[in-house]
């Protein structure tokens, strides 16, 4: 079988450098540069490129001997954009972020819910006034996006109680939903949904899908989570929404621009809670889990996981 050169182009690394040694890929060579003459010079015979797809986006061009690019992330919009060159294999890490994102978005649901905020304010002024609240069985959760995050998120949901439908662009069946609508049904469905999440791509069909419009229709008092992508919310619409109290909380861990500029008035909001997009963080040891799974398939030319189709944007 033929050799192969990978060149790392993350953050992370040394810790990939690290992981991949100690990893059985026979015929692999790992090339770490330390400057951008070294990651000119790699390219010219790496035809595999492993790292977050922003900092493989600027070397493209210059990769000449590319077949392949495993992106460390689930998100690879960056380099999905009209003119940018699409003659290679490229795999995401899509189906090992479902958990971190459940814990992500019940952690915060479960405080909003429980008032844990306010307790612990509270507790600061030695105040004891219990608040009310509400169960969340028999709640209804909206998740846009069915795939391996909506899935578990839909399935921690369920282990609560609570009705799980979903929106998609097949409208297929999946596990842990109730039902699953296809977008142009999603107007109807929003008044029925006491929480939403948006774990959506970014395409062209899913960009400010949540405009002006859309959020009129939601549930007077939601919790609004975004997990997806920043460019699925009309921002100002969403502002207006807050301000108004129709959105009862939003919990935003993506944004149309990240980092959010410090004069965003979202910063501010009492009823929104502001995470630096890490719902889903990628570690090291899980991506060259898939990464070491995939090169393996790779050699034998073999379908891969986490193929991404250029045409649909995921």
């Amino acid at each position: 079988m033929a050799n192969h050169t990978l060149l790392l182009l993350s953050q992370d690394n040394h810790h990939y450098r690290d992981l991949l040694s100690k990893a059985y890929l026979p015929g692999l060579t790992v090339l770490m540069p330390g400057s951008d003459n070294e990651i000119r010079a790699g390219l010219e015979r790496a035809d595999i490129l492993l790292g977050e797809p922003a900092r493989i986006r600027p070397w493209l061009k210059e990769a000449r001997a590319l077949k392949w690019v495993q992106s460390t992330y689930a998100g690879v919009d960056v380099l999905l954009n009209p003119g940018i060159r699409q003659d290679y294999l490229l795999t995401n890490v899509r189906g090992i972020f479902g958990p971190l994102v459940s814990e992500y978005v019940f952690a915060h649901l479960l405080s909003l819910n429980r008032h844990l905020r306010h307790y612990r304010e509270q507790q600061r002024h030695h105040n004891w006034q219990p608040i009310a609240y509400q169960s969340l069985a028999g709640k209804t959760m909206l998740i846009l996006g069915t795939g391996s995050i909506g899935q578990h998120v839909a399935g921690t949901a369920r282990h609560f109680g609570m009705e799980v439908l979903g929106i998609s662009r097949t409208g297929r069946e999946a596990p842990n939903f109730d039902r699953i609508y296809q977008p142009p049904a999603l107007n109807k469905v929003l008044p029925r949904a006491d929480v939403v999440v948006s774990v959506l791509p970014s395409t062209p069909e899913t960009r400010q899908l949540f405009d002006a419009d859309r959020l009129n229709h939601i549930k007077p008092g939601v919790i609004f989570f975004n997990v997806g992508r920043g460019d699925a919310v009309d921002e100002t619409a969403l502002l207006h929404t807050l301000r108004t109290g129709r959105i009862g909380a939003a919990v935003l861990d993506v944004f149309a621009t990240e980092p959010l500029p410090e004069t965003s008035p979202l910063w501010d909001m009492p009823n929104v809670v502001i995470t630096p997009h890490n719902s889903g963080y990628s570690f090291p040891d899980q991506i060259v889990t898939r990464f070491s799974r995939n090169y393996l398939k790779f050699r034998e030319d073999k379908v891969m996981e986490g193929v991404v189709n250029f045409d649909l944007g995921y």
